[in-house]
């Protein structure tokens, strides 16, 4: 579970960055290939430089997977920003939220994790906490509603951390770190070329908040692999998404002295009680 923890904070540390940052970057998707870019480098270097390209029996493995994750990685991003043009805020960031319901329903299926009543509830309850706290927001730029991208964006946010799972099933533990450099190459090298054909222009403020993000957005992705080598799936992505979502708001609140509706109240406290009963 210590793993889990470790892994909420950095996750939480890279939003909270990403907030910071929105004062003084004006290339959004430059700011991303700079955090794939430390992302790759730090992941390389992880797993021991040119180790990752050594010969071992389940290499392919950690390569399809990791392309395969970093295409849902930067798609679920790019389909993010297309979804709040065409759909406004609110529905694109719920359903985003909600792509925790692919990894944890595969692993149900294909896995055969066995969830217990008590978890069950717990998995129930966070769903509805979620989709409670961004429920009370205005969405002014809705258009009408194209609830085919919210679906396949909620399946490419799922999508990552299903070859997450994957990997841990049917990869090498020693190759964690090197499924992880090829998810984040894959996104950086896509990510450079979007940012090329957006023409956005990779300023200081860009490269200084993309290299800082990046540490903490690699870190979070290897200490949920580790945390899924010991607890079921159907237990770390829930409590992954929902205990970001409570200390990026606590942080706000204490922070950035953000106001918590009544609404979101009663959603944190949803969620307190989602996370002991997923974790029974």
């Amino acid at each position: 579970m210590i793993y889990l923890l470790i892994g909420i904070l950095f996750s939480s540390m890279l939003s909270i960055l990403l907030r910071i940052s929105e004062k003084y970057v004006k290339g959004d998707t430059a700011t991303l290939a700079m955090n794939y870019v430390c992302c790759t480098v730090v992941a390389f270097f992880d797993a021991g430089a040119l180790k990752v390209f050594a010969p071992h029996a389940d290499l392919d493995i950690a390569v399809i997977l990791g392309i395969i994750g970093g295409f849902a990685y930067l798609g679920s991003f790019l389909l993010l920003q297309y979804n709040i043009k065409e759909n406004g805020v609110v529905l694109p960031a719920t359903f985003m939220k909600l792509g925790l319901l692919v990894p944890t329903i595969s692993s149900v299926i294909i896995f055969r994790e066995r969830p217990g009543i008590v978890q069950i509830a717990g998995f129930v309850l966070a769903i509805a906490a979620i989709i409670l706290i961004n429920s009370g927001k205005k969405d002014d730029n809705r258009k009408e509603l194209k609830i085919g991208l919210l679906v396949l964006l909620l399946i490419l946010a799922g999508l990552g951390d299903v070859m997450s799972k994957f990997h841990e099933e049917w990869g090498s533990h020693d190759l964690t770190e090197g499924f992880l450099f090829f998810i984040f190459l894959t996104a950086c090298t896509l990510c450079l070329g979007v940012t090329a054909y957006k023409k956005q222009k990779i300023g200081l403020w860009e490269i200084f908040f993309g290299l800082i993000i990046g540490i903490p957005n690699y870190y979070s992705s290897k200490f949920v692999l580790i945390a899924l080598k010991s607890l079921p799936a159907v237990v770390v992505f829930p409590t992954f998404s929902v205990g970001c979502i409570v200390v990026v708001t606590l942080v706000g609140v204490l922070a950035f002295k953000e106001k918590l509706s009544k609404r979101q109240g009663t959603a944190l406290g949803m969620i307190m009680v989602a996370l002991a009963m997923l974790n029974m």
